[in-house]
């Protein structure tokens, strides 16, 4: 505490209020585990004890205290998240249109342009990093906001469930599959296309949550002069953003289930999404290693469910299947999804709940442009 006292006393004595200090800790690289050392729960606490240990400067007037800045809207990442739905309803519609070759081709391609253009949209804009002082992006070197490669392996095999897993859980269950998937609905390996687009589209309202989620965050720490008061503001907006987005999320499952007369998948879809939207917003607000635990668990259970009805087909292995038998058997082949992300998701919003309600989540990174 002392050293903190000696290297940033200046600071100490310039502030208005500890939410100052604490913003200023923050652009100096002191963490919740640096206050912990000092046996306090966060940044904010640490900054309120070396407010009441300061005297203030009274030779000089105290500066007024600067709003913090609010995100804007730019077109730029607005047309980033809008690419991965536009490449994937162009994908669903070229496979409608063509067979055979020329429909694994427009498979492949798809897949890749889909790809690349989601990992642009989670590079740039709100869904990005933390806001700050340097609008969207992250300070150097800290590595805030981007998630580990095994992360994005999960979250693409997520994805991959939602298209292919419940046809292929299915084929393996009775017998199968005697062919590879066609990309048609009605073939021996049925693809959701309707679950699969609908998530797609959905990147746009993820990335509006979480920007109103960070514009009412910023204004709740210019607003709150306590740390209860500023989580009295910001966890309405929390559970606000989340409802906002299963709300457009469900709307736009039922828009691609009309037009691509497919089932629509909700229970599916929605637990996925519950559980993608948490584990992007934990990351890019500096905890990653829940996000990515939770989804691997997740993996873990539909890899395990795809692995044991193939194991069980060995000799005098049959009882090896029998639990994701009964599974399907009560809830069907969503019921393996259904689980898996659920649990997973309620984890995840137990901890966002606890841990993007406070303040030192939002406080700004990086030095001025």
């Amino acid at each position: 505490m002392k050293v903190l006292l000696h290297r940033h006393r200046e600071l100490c004595e310039r502030a208005v209020d500890p939410l100052e200090i604490a913003v200023g800790l923050e652009a100096h690289g002191v963490t919740d585990r640096t206050a912990a050392r000092c046996r306090h729960r966060d940044v904010f606490s640490l900054a309120e004890e070396l407010h009441a240990r300061v005297p203030r400067n009274t030779e000089r007037p105290s500066p007024e205290a600067q709003p913090l800045p609010v995100p804007r809207v730019r077109a730029g990442w607005f047309l980033l998240t809008a690419l991965p739905g536009a490449l994937g309803a162009g994908t669903v519609t070229g496979l409608r249109l063509t067979e055979g070759t020329p429909r694994l081709l427009v498979a492949l391609g798809g897949l890749l342009a889909v790809a690349l253009a989601t990992r642009a949209a989670l590079r740039h804009g709100p869904l990005a990093g933390p806001p700050g002082t340097r609008a969207w992006r992250t300070a150097p070197g800290t590595g805030t906001g981007r998630s580990a490669p095994g992360t994005r392996v999960w979250a693409l095999w997520l994805l991959g469930y939602a298209l292919l897993g419940d046809g292929l859980l299915h084929a393996l269950l009775t017998g199968g599959p005697d062919a590879p998937p066609t990309g048609a609905p009605e073939g021996p390996w049925p693809t959701a296309t309707a679950p699969a687009l609908a998530l797609l589209l959905a990147c746009a309202p993820a990335a509006w949550c979480a920007h109103l989620l960070a514009a009412g965050a910023h204004r709740g720490l210019t607003g709150s002069r306590t740390l209860r008061q500023f989580t009295a503001a910001v966890t309405p907006r929390l559970s606000g953003a989340y409802a906002l987005f299963l709300a457009a999320l469900a709307a736009l499952l039922a828009l691609c289930g009309t037009l691509l007369r497919q089932p629509a998948s909700y229970p599916q879809a929605l637990t996925l999404g519950a559980l993608l939207l948490p584990a992007r917003l934990l990351t890019t607000h500096r905890h990653p290693r829940l996000p990515a635990r939770a989804l691997g668990a997740a993996v873990l259970v539909e890899a395990l469910a795809l692995a044991l009805p193939a194991a069980g087909r060995l000799p005098g292995c049959a009882f090896l299947a029998v639990p994701v038998q009964t599974l399907v058997a009560a809830g069907g082949e969503a019921a393996v999804p259904v689980l898996a992300c659920g649990t997973a998701a309620l984890a995840l919003l137990w901890h966002a709940g606890r841990t993007l309600t406070r303040a030192s989540a939002h406080a700004p990174t990086g030095a001025p442009e």
